[in-house]
């Protein structure tokens, strides 16, 4: 990973300055909050899976925040729920690039014949790949 040797060379230029400057000092508190979280920042080179960064999550907390006071009139406890159940759908569909309205009438029309067992092959990422997979009509 072309990452570990710079991460390497940054921990090392941080211990040098933060025996320099004054642990005080707005830098030198920079300098140990980053040291104290260096677990932490190089964990995704420890583990394929996890990305550099939490860019994904933060745009998703940007559109609750954004639609915040929309969601306070759902009508009832149940529509809140409905509409959280939606929404979940909505953002796995633009997170995996599917159309919602395709997958929800696909899924929709199947549901009723889809044993228990099988429901997982309904869910966004799994449907995507049986649509690419799919040979087009």
């Amino acid at each position: 990973m072309e990452s570990v040797p710079i991460l390497i060379a940054l921990c090392q230029w941080l211990r040098e300055q933060g025996a320099a400057v004054l642990p005080k000092s707005p830098f030198g508190q920079a300098v140990t909050y980053a040291l104290n979280n260096w677990t932490a920042l190089v964990r995704y080179t420890e583990a394929g899976i996890l990305a550099i960064d939490n860019n994904a999550a933060e745009r998703e907390m940007k559109r609750i925040a954004i639609g915040r006071k929309n969601w306070l009139f759902t009508g009832s406890d149940r529509g809140g729920a409905t509409a959280a159940v939606l929404f979940s759908i909505t953002s796995s569909c633009q997170r995996h690039g599917l159309d919602p309205f395709a997958y929800l009438r696909d899924v929709l029309a199947r549901l009723p014949d889809q044993s228990p067992e099988r429901l997982e092959e309904l869910l966004p990422d799994r449907w995507a790949a049986v649509q690419k997979a799919a040979p087009a009509s």
